[in-house]
């Protein structure tokens, strides 16, 4: 049984699964100073002899123990949550073990790779009135923030289209055998990668997608899940988001909406594994263009801080289930198209069946 009920102000005692970058960036922000009051990460999980060897020097001073699986992990006394950076395939039945264990759960993105498999994670974190965070840290990006409250404040007006980016060449340090080079761990590679952070801020604007349409290529890499990606999502007003991701260019990260009253892009300056600030390029009606720089910010501790807040009855988690479910039904249309070559229905959902 998890103990964040009956204390709220200590730390949430973590496991983490998975120990390859993104396992080890989100190791180290959950260390940080910033990170202490709200975390204490007391175990790892890695199925690599290699990597399981790098989780044990690096945290044999702050008394980590680091086991060979994630069942193991389960098994760990005294975990109040999971945060999984796990393959993606892998998501659905680890949530699933985690809340029979207790355990709030932080899932990286996606959250599934189908609805079904999100649907039954969802319902049994539900059941059991467990938190379940969601990697989507571009949510908690001061601009974006900022342009949500604008965007509801009516002062772009109606949204008309959103255009948005997230390119990166990361992928080409990486081990030709690794999971997020794999059709069946990670398919449609930009998306389940990047393009995923830009379905979810799309969905976060205007709802659940009724529609898809995506070409997936590879072009500049002999990456087997393709490295260059199109999407265009239909919404049911009328509204579209045009979407790109790419697995074999140097970083791009630019999200930008379209209104009746004026428009907005918020560029990223460099990867958000290490943000440097973003510049922001606004035109309203009758105004001259205006550009600003926006400091940088550290998104990914502000969501985990977001989940550990909630875990503890200190606040709602901002991400809702059936925003959830929304992205991943989205994603699981994506794919189809991606590989059929047609536009594609979403397919509707309930929060409680799969």
């Amino acid at each position: 049984m998890n103990s964040t009920k009956s204390s709220p102000s200590s730390p949430l005692n973590v496991g983490i699964a998975g120990y390859g970058w993104w396992g080890q960036t989100l190791t180290k922000q959950l260390q940080g100073e910033l990170a202490s009051p709200h975390f204490s990460v007391r175990a790892l999980a890695e199925p690599s002899a290699d990597l399981r060897d790098l989780a044990e020097k690096q945290g044999q001073a702050k008394g980590i123990a680091v086991y060979d699986s994630f069942e193991a992990l389960l098994g760990h006394a005294s975990l109040d949550a999971m945060v999984l950076c796990t393959p993606h395939l892998q998501h659905g039945a680890q949530i699933l073990q985690a809340a029979r264990h207790g355990l709030h759960v932080f899932c990286e993105k996606p959250l599934c790779l189908t609805l079904a498999d999100a649907q039954r994670a969802v319902s049994e974190c539900q059941a059991r009135q467990l938190v379940l965070g969601l990697g989507h840290e571009r949510r908690f990006e001061p601009e974006v923030i900022r342009l949500r409250e604008r965007l509801a404040q009516g002062e772009f007006g109606s949204i008309l289209q959103i255009e948005a980016n997230f390119s990166q060449d990361k992928f080409f340090a990486l081990a030709k055998d690794n999971w997020r080079l794999s059709n069946a761990h990670a398919p449609v590679g930009p998306l389940t990668a990047t393009g995923i952070h830009l379905v979810d801020l799309s969905i976060a604007l205007l709802g659940p997608c009724e529609s898809v349409w995506a070409r997936l290529a590879t072009l500049g890499s002999s990456f087997e899940n393709g490295d260059t990606l199109g999407i265009l999502m239909a919404f049911p007003n009328g509204a579209n988001a045009l979407i790109s991701a790419m697995l074999a260019t140097p970083f791009e990260g630019r999200f930008a909406v379209y209104g009746s009253k004026g428009w907005i892009e918020i560029r990223d300056l460099t990867h958000p594994e290490q943000p440097t600030g973003w510049e922001i390029t606004e035109c309203l009606r009758a105004q001259p263009r205006k550009t600003w720089h926006s400091e940088p910010h550290h998104a990914v501790l502000d969501n985990l801080i977001a989940f550990s807040k909630a875990a503890r009855g200190q606040g709602i988690y901002p991400i809702t289930t059936d925003e959830m479910l929304a992205n991943v039904a989205a994603l699981e249309a994506i794919m189809k198209s991606a590989q059929s070559g047609k536009h594609t229905m979403v397919q509707s959902f309930s929060a409680h069946s799969p």
